[in-house]
């Protein structure tokens, strides 16, 4: 019989939680087909879940097929300013489900980047946040991950980060642009859900025999807890579901004791059918 613990902390974050209670209470609302801009979240349980209830995802050169007064969400994730003001002047019913957090980030580039700041953030350049953030800023800001764009950093500079950002990517980038730059105005914005889940996933594994990381495989932050839980313990796996484990990794009889962590797109009834499978 193995051990299994559930990280402390794990599964939905509070926007992914109220942009997917967004969705489901347009439906109701409107007893119609509702459209997401992209999937509302990255895992394709749910957005499969959101499919079987009438929540369809699109991209934004589909958007000109939908009909006067259908309802278009904006996802968690956010979007630019110049893409928020054209779904604005269009007859579609737009329901905003930007993370407040998120939405916080586009508030502060934008003030900044009107005082004359220039913007950096710490973060994946093609993750969808990330691009709407860089949208609040006329698509200016420098975008850093490692030492590779250094050399761009202006003096004056408007620092933010993703969100769902690891604390050590952004201190280390903080700390180099210190030496770069001479006026800084600097807001970790990483969600401290995000810095709550990711220390309780470091501290359970460095106390199990293997780890088991539960996410969509296009979920930066589930990416980011996998890359924290890898360090401590050879043996974690990543998987978007229960079908995905391995049977190896459940016979294993070297194996006493399992962790158990999700991305803030998890919902729990996908962590409580892994949990299952490997009890």
């Amino acid at each position: 019989m193995k051990i299994i613990t559930l990280a402390d902390s794990a599964g939905f974050c509070f926007g992914v939680k109220r942009a997917v209670d967004t969705a489901l209470k347009m439906k109701q609302e409107y007893n119609n087909e509702i459209y997401t801009l992209g999937p509302l979240i990255h895992n394709n349980d749910v957005v499969s879940f959101l499919k079987d209830n009438l929540i369809y995802p699109i991209e934004l050169n589909e958007i000109s097929n939908l009909k006067d007064n259908d309802t278009l969400i904006i996802r968690s994730h956010g979007v630019s300013e110049e893409i928020l003001n054209e779904l604005n002047k269009t007859n579609l019913n737009i329901i905003d489900a930007t993370c407040p957090h998120v939405g916080n980030i586009h508030k502060k580039v934008k003030e900044h980047y009107d005082l004359g700041y220039n913007i950096i953030i710490v973060g994946d350049k093609n993750h969808p946040e990330v691009i709407g953030i860089n949208g609040w800023c006329n698509n200016s800001a420098v975008i850093l991950k490692d030492d590779t764009e250094y050399h761009l950093i202006p003096n004056k500079v408007c620092v933010v980060s993703q969100t769902t950002e690891r604390q050590a990517t952004w201190e280390n980038v903080l700390g180099k642009i210190i030496k770069t730059s001479k006026e800084i105005v600097a807001f970790n914005t990483i969600c401290s859900a995000t810095e709550v889940r990711q220390k309780s996933a470091e501290e359970l594994s460095k106390k199990v025999d293997a780890m088991v990381v539960i996410g969509g495989l296009n979920s930066s932050n589930t990416t980011k807890l996998y890359e924290i839980c890898k360090i401590n313990c050879e043996n974690t796996i990543y998987v978007e579901n229960m079908s995905a484990i391995p049977d190896e990794f459940i016979k294993n009889e070297n194996v006493k004791s399992v962790g158990v962590t999700a991305g803030a797109s998890t919902p729990d009834w996908i962590i409580k059918e892994v949990i299952t499978k490997m009890s």
